[in-house]
């Protein structure tokens, strides 16, 4: 799964690669996290243009979306057989920019952070999904999630999902909803070339949305105390029965 990223990027360095119509200006941003605001790519109106969305797919047909569990992630292999995300997938894909992402690996009773990005420090393209939610006493808001794939082997080790990731030139074919049909878009759905990505374990800071700064990728592995030893149970001494069931008047004892 993907359940915090970063977008550290100048406004001019993510314009310069995504190539849209607007110019926005926005903040760098370390410890992005699920229902907070999200910058997304996505084609309309004959041309690339930049959004803000909410993370957290709501689908147009929920009636309470107070009832509903927002859909952070959407795995690819079902993208075009759930109902939350069949439409999505035929007329509203997006690419989401990030620097990287965190996930955590479970260690004995803890859970250490790991920093996953490119070792270049390129900009990589989320696959993504989006929704306007019109609620029904006025209102729309745009929602987003982000597509999962089995992870590649760097990731294997810290999870089993990742992120798919979209080549820049693969970016028209994905973003293209009018003529790219769903069947085919999806094929471009695959976990990331090997050598891509470096993981770097990080602070447990990372686990709280009040920390967002770049100290958040300092290379930091977490102390896990070690399991107690349990010291094996001492075999019980009972008195040796003699014939008749008496207890044997030599006052041994046996093992057995």
């Amino acid at each position: 799964m993907c359940g915090r990223y970063s977008l550290s990027a100048s406004p001019e360095e993510v314009k310069a690669l995504f190539d849209y119509i607007e110019q926005p200006n926005f903040p760098p941003r370390y410890n992005i996290a699920p229902t907070q605001p999200i910058a997304l790519v996505k084609h309309e109106n004959g041309g690339r243009h930049f959004g803000l969305a909410r993370w957290g797919l709501v689908p147009a047909w929920v009636k309470d979306p107070s009832s509903f569990t927002l859909l952070l992630n959407a795995r690819a292999e079902t993208l075009e057989d759930k109902p939350s995300f069949r439409a999505a997938v035929r007329h509203r894909r997006c690419l989401i920019p990030a620097n990287g992402f965190y996930e955590w690996q479970r260690k004995g009773a803890a859970k250490q952070p790991y920093w996953i990005a490119p070792s270049d420090g390129r900009l990589l393209a989320f696959a993504g999904l989006w929704e306007t939610y019109s609620h029904p006493d006025g209102g729309d808001i745009d929602t987003a999630a982000v597509i999962t794939v089995e992870a590649n082997m760097t990731m294997k080790s810290i999870h089993h999902r990742m992120p798919a990731i979209i080549a820049p030139e693969h970016f028209e074919e994905w973003l293209d909803n009018g003529t790219v049909m769903a069947k085919e878009a999806v094929q471009l759905l695959k976990p990331a070339q090997e050598g891509l990505l470096i993981t770097t374990p990080v602070s447990t800071r990372v686990n709280s949305v009040t920390n967002d700064d770049p100290a958040l990728w300092a290379k930091e592995e977490i102390t896990v105390p070690p399991v107690p030893r349990k010291e094996p149970a001492k075999p019980k001494l009972r008195k040796k029965k003699v014939a008749g069931g008496s207890s044997s008047g030599s006052g041994q004892l046996d093992l057995f």
